[in-house]
């Protein structure tokens, strides 16, 4: 893929900009991390075609969305190496994937402030950036240290800093908009139960989720202190909010996300890991001139998406495997017409066919657990895709501590008739109590499955191992439970 993006030829407008004299500094000082420019998009703009994202906020000669650097006409009157400070500041939002990062954790919490996100990613960015000499920051720019001592209460040096706080968890740690004085359990020291040194899973990993209908203290997505509402007004600042927004009151809105316009799974992983690599060939060419020399905690972590782990799990198991024939020779025997080269007879040699006809899949629902629907409705979805491929029968188990109702969907040319895994969480399915994994994989095993998918939060007793393989299908809030058999796959 050519910089700039997977657009082919580059057109005129990304090629000529403000910016260029900039970029031409960068590579002159740091030609590996200096190029990550090249990767990103650059457009001008002209006077007033985009103002800041709040009335309140300062309009920078420059801001991202995450993909292009948008450049404004006074950017123009900006000396050079203060030109190159923006330019750095930007792209190094886009390639540690901060707006991309921000919807991710908008998507789990449902109210995230970009405000408040926007200056957690601005102080780590220019702390990280505040060691290069080539380069000059604005006077009032935010930095990391500045945020743990003024907002959290921790003294710390830059170097500390970054290799312990990424975006997610400063984010996590200084938003208490909402929050009633007893809540703010964090003292002086700025330790909280709900930070951790690791990186702040933002669906809330390691914790478990409660039933429908219930909900867990703190948990922003059953707390209604949380919970966004058409039309409510914003949630007021808590005491560290407040802080961190008048410590960044100069601070441009410079970070500005389009919700609604993010991509595929699969091509948000493609993107991320693309981006890692580049951070890391880039890191390593400029030495102590890199724009990442202190940058630790908040480089961009990939995962695979669980749609492509789920889909290459089920192809595995219920691929058809190939097995002897006795019924007729092996090819190499018929080429042979029987006979070595000296024209002595060889053994007989069976031949290869498949070890069965339809593959079979059983999938158990847990319809105890707390799935949301929107999390059954995906999963169905790709679970019938890969069935369909693989012209598998499948058998669907719906129960929680005993068998509700088995339904079996025999493949077809019209797919699977009558099989909606999406409407279960609505449907008049009895359930509702403790849940009990062994009399649902017994009902399983009756149909002889090649392999047993449990979609469960894995809070409950299994029994003995099942003779066949087991894969637990659990919701990213218990991606840390232990399964007492098989194989756990995390829908995050």
């Amino acid at each position: 893929m050519r910089p700039g993006g997977a657009d082919g030829d580059l057109p005129d407008a990304q090629l000529r900009h403000r910016g260029q004299r900039a970029l031409q500094h960068m590579l002159e000082h740091a030609p590996h991390s200096g190029a990550l420019a090249l990767w990103a998009r650059h457009r001008d703009l002209d006077a007033d075609a985009a103002g800041p994202a709040d009335p309140g906020d300062a309009a920078g000669p420059v801001f991202t969305d995450g993909r292009t650097l948008f450049y404004r006409p006074a950017f123009e009157a900006v000396p050079l190496p203060l030109q190159a400070g923006w330019v750095a500041h930007q792209v190094l939002h886009i390639a540690l994937r901060h707006a991309q990062r921000h919807e991710e954790l908008r998507a789990r919490r449902g109210d995230v402030d970009l405000r408040l996100w926007n200056l957690c990613a601005d102080a780590i960015v220019n702390s990280a950036l505040a060691h290069l000499r080539w380069l000059a920051l604005p006077p009032a720019a935010l930095r990391l240290e500045a945020v743990l001592d003024q907002v959290l209460g921790e003294r710390t040096t830059a170097e500390a800093a970054l290799a312990q706080w990424d975006v997610e968890r400063l984010y996590l740690a200084a938003d208490d908009r909402g929050r009633p004085p007893e809540r703010d359990g964090r003292g002086r020291d700025g330790h909280d139960g709900g930070a951790s040194n690791a990186r702040a899973d933002p669906a809330g990993g390691g914790l478990r989720e409660p039933r429908r209908g219930t909900s867990a203290p703190g948990d922003p997505r059953h707390d209604p202190q949380h919970q966004p509402t058409a039309g409510a007004p914003p949630r007021p600042d808590g005491p560290r909010a407040a802080r961190l927004r008048v410590l960044g009151r100069q601070q441009s809105a410079d970070l500005r996300p389009r919700p609604g316009d993010g991509e595929a799974p699969q091509d948000e992983a493609d993107a991320a890991r693309a981006w890692a690599e580049r951070l890391q060939r880039a890191h390593a060419g400029d030495g102590e001139f890199s724009l990442l020399r202190t940058l630790l905690a908040d480089l961009p972590r990939t995962h695979t998406p669980w749609e492509q782990v789920l889909r290459v799990r089920l192809a595995r198991a219920l691929s058809r495997q190939p097995g002897p024939s006795w019924s007729r020779p092996s090819r190499s025997w018929l080429a042979n017409r029987g006979r070595t080269a000296g024209g002595g007879r060889l053994p007989w040699e069976p031949g290869r066919t498949a070890a069965r006809a339809v593959p079979r899949l059983a999938v158990v629902l847990d319809v105890s657990g707390s799935i949301d629907d929107a999390l059954l409705e995906r999963f169905g979805r790709e679970l019938l895709a890969v069935a369909r491929r693989l012209e598998a029968r499948l058998v669907l188990v719906i129960g929680d501590d005993r068998v509700r109702e088995v339904r079996v969907h025999e493949p077809g040319r019209d797919g699977f008739r009558g099989l909606n895994l999406g409407g279960l969480a609505l449907a008049p399915v009895a359930g509702g109590g403790g849940t009990d994994f062994a009399p649902l994989l017994a009902e399983a095993a009756r149909h002889d499955p090649d392999l047993a998918l449990v979609l469960t939060d894995l809070d409950g007793p299994a029994g003995p191992r099942p003779p066949f393989p087991v894969l637990w299908a659990v919701p990213p809030g218990h991606a840390g439970a232990a399964a007492p058999f098989g194989q756990v796959l995390s829908l995050r």
